[in-house]
């Protein structure tokens, strides 16, 4: 059974007198640096904030830079923890209302940072895309957070804010109370992160232990009651709505609007959803899938797959120009009470300037909005709702409705 539980036991008033509204873990990084400037711009006037990572080095040098571009601005504070050193961690998570991070793969490094999170009743929010990741911090910190108060938000970047809320508003386009039945189509014109390619490469590694903490939270979690939420992975497919070749897309997406659709009666008795790569000739879509099917299959071999993620440094990023000349779409075919509604979500360069904004607006929000009273891990459709997406519209991001 799904449920949503309140939080009985703090509320935001209750980490008024934390000295940091929000910390940003990573900073350093090519994104983190990104999404630093972004918190320094757009911080509310009287909002304290801070940087966190293992190095003070480049910590004092990322804030030195910050405060050379905008000098009338102030600038953050520097707070010192490491993922090996837990004290420093719970310390953290214990100074903050909210905790951003970008420091992934987060298999091989988020974890700490979580529980640390969870134990403190502080808000956290990222930028994954790994799903083993989310399922195994469900079962082993989503009942903490409950208890603590704490709001685990995963996937606030490109994966999944554009596909999450673009089908939330959607959905808002729509008759209620009738089944729905939505598919979702992307289109990126970009260079994604070296860290994305990281993750998805260890996510391809572990497809056996993924499918297995899969069904371990779908044990756990159960099933929305008197509702039926579905998903249908669907074929390579012309598609007449529009006019596009569609290929069924792997990525953590259609579980996070799943989940949102679980939570959210407004979503009607019985939604399903399908997610698409939007290509424009069945060439490209099988060569899309040829080359996604080898590097599926080397990733299972250890030497392949260390001669993979040597071509692309996790710490890479693209020039500020290749960035500005790179953008993405989203478009949502939705048929329900016997209408068909057309959506999109668009926007620049959705695997860093799009991402970073993204990823810190969720975490303003969480520190500073009127928000549902929940706690435990929640999507950014459940946890923010309408406040995200006033956010992320202000940030840059078109949502738009094509045809009803």
């Amino acid at each position: 059974m799904v449920s949503e539980t309140t939080n009985q036991f703090r509320t935001p008033t209750d980490k008024a007198d934390r000295p940091y509204d929000v910390v940003l873990y990573g900073a350093t990084g090519f994104t983190g640096g990104l999404t630093a400037d972004y918190l320094l711009r757009h911080m509310p006037e009287g909002g304290a904030w801070a940087v966190a990572g293992r190095d003070r080095t480049k910590l004092d040098a990322c804030v030195a830079r910050m405060s050379f571009a905008m000098p009338d601005v102030p600038a953050p504070a520097v707070v010192i923890a490491d993922t090996e050193d837990p004290a420093s961690l719970a310390e953290l998570a214990e100074s903050a209302r909210v905790v951003i991070t970008t420091v992934g793969p987060y298999l091989e490094y988020g974890e700490p940072l979580v529980a640390a999170c969870a134990e403190a009743g502080t808000d956290y929010v990222d930028l994954t895309g790994e799903p083993e990741f989310v399922d195994a911090m469900y079962l082993k910190y989503n009942d903490v957070a409950k208890a603590t108060g704490a709001r685990l938000v995963h996937a606030c970047g490109f994966d999944s804010i554009p596909h999450d809320m673009g089908v939330f508003y959607t959905m808002k386009q729509v008759p209620e109370g009738v089944p729905a039945v939505v598919y979702g189509a992307v289109r990126a014109e970009a260079q994604f992160s070296g860290g994305t390619f990281h993750s998805a490469i260890g996510q391809f590694a572990r497809l056996r232990e993924a499918g297995r903490t899969a069904k371990a939270r779908r044990d756990k979690q159960g099933r929305p009651d008197g509702r039926r939420i579905k998903s249908i992975p669907g074929k390579p497919h012309r598609d007449d709505v529009l006019e596009r070749w569609l290929v069924p897309l792997p990525t953590i997406d259609p579980q996070i609007v799943l989940r949102s659709a679980a939570a959210l009666p407004s979503y009607g008795p019985d939604f399903t959803y399908s997610h698409y790569a939007s290509v424009g000739s069945p060439v490209t879509a099988t060569v899309g899938m040829v080359g996604v099917g080898a590097l599926a299959i080397g990733s299972q071999v250890g030497p392949l797959r260390s001669q993979i993620l040597k071509r692309i440094d996790r710490g890479a990023g693209p020039s500020e120009s290749r960035r500005a000349r790179s953008s993405f779409d989203v478009t949502f075919v939705a048929m329900a009470g016997g209408r068909r509604v057309v959506t999109r979500v668009s926007g620049g360069d959705p695997g860093y300037t799009e991402t970073s904004m993204m990823l810190a607006e969720s975490g303003l929000c969480l520190a500073f909005d009127d928000l549902p009273t929940l706690a435990g891990q929640l999507t950014t459709a459940q946890s923010m709702g309408d406040a995200l997406l006033e956010r992320v519209e202000r940030g840059g991001l078109v949502f738009e409705v094509l045809s009803t």
